[in-house]
């Protein structure tokens, strides 16, 4: 891995770890993040800043409103019943809707604490932990999964949950989010779901896929569990 993180790197240029802010705003960004692009899910995020004051605004509000503040992220009546009991969750637990305190405990403490939140996952989880906690969890989505399945990284029969387990281990701590950020960016030019562009890969001296191809039908990577969130 640390091989694929060095030549997309000459490829795409290198990757320094930057804060995206506070975590329990990146937790409820992420959450409107599910199944929609990012342009629509930081609309979305930002029409939610501005219906509401405070997150606590947010949690005591009636969901219609809520629906109405993130529309634009679609999904929205899903996501605000996941944000609502999210906020509620933390809320109970703490006594204040704040993350902060996920910054002093070990990675694996906090991403239990975040699993036990309703309806977040382990690319969830990750996401927070690696943007906002500055700690290396590999957030596996749709990009990274197929570009790892490609390479050989990970079985054709592997879920997301199993991806998590396999990857994160085996990317040394302070390469996963050169890795993370370079792949995504990979998968969305060059090694697309459909026509990947090997031509033009630098990877294709270590991929097996290449080889495996014909003409340009891409192999096919086999659906199990991919929508974990």
């Amino acid at each position: 891995m640390l091989l694929v993180t060095r030549l997309l790197e000459r490829f795409h240029g290198p990757q320094r770890w930057r804060s995206w802010g506070r975590p329990l705003d990146g937790l409820i960004g992420t959450v409107l993040s599910q199944h929609t692009s990012d342009v629509n899910s930081d609309a979305a995020f930002r029409g939610l800043k501005r219906a509401f004051a405070t997150w606590k605004a947010c949690m005591d509000a009636p969901a219609e409103r809520v629906e109405r503040a993130i529309r634009s992220g679609g999904l929205a009546r899903q996501k605000t019943r996941s944000i609502q009991a999210i906020l509620r969750f933390i809320h109970r637990d703490r006594g204040r809707l704040s993350l902060e305190f996920l910054r002093r405990r070990p990675m694996e403490g906090a991403r239990a604490y975040l699993l036990a939140l309703p309806g977040v996952g382990p690319k969830t989880a990750a996401c927070v932990l690696l943007f906002n906690l500055g700690k290396p969890a590999l957030p596996v989505d749709t990009h990274v999964h197929r570009v790892s399945w490609r390479l050989g990284l990970i079985p054709d029969d592997a879920t997301a949950e199993d991806a998590h387990e396999i990857l994160e281990p085996a990317c040394p701590p302070k390469q996963v989010y050169a890795f993370h950020v370079l792949v995504i960016r990979h998968g969305r030019q060059i090694c697309k779901a459909r026509k990947p562009r090997c031509g033009e890969c630098v990877l294709t001296e270590i991929c097996p896929s290449t080889q495996l191809r014909t003409g340009d039908r891409p192999l096919k990577l086999k659906q199990r569990g991919q929508t974990g969130v």
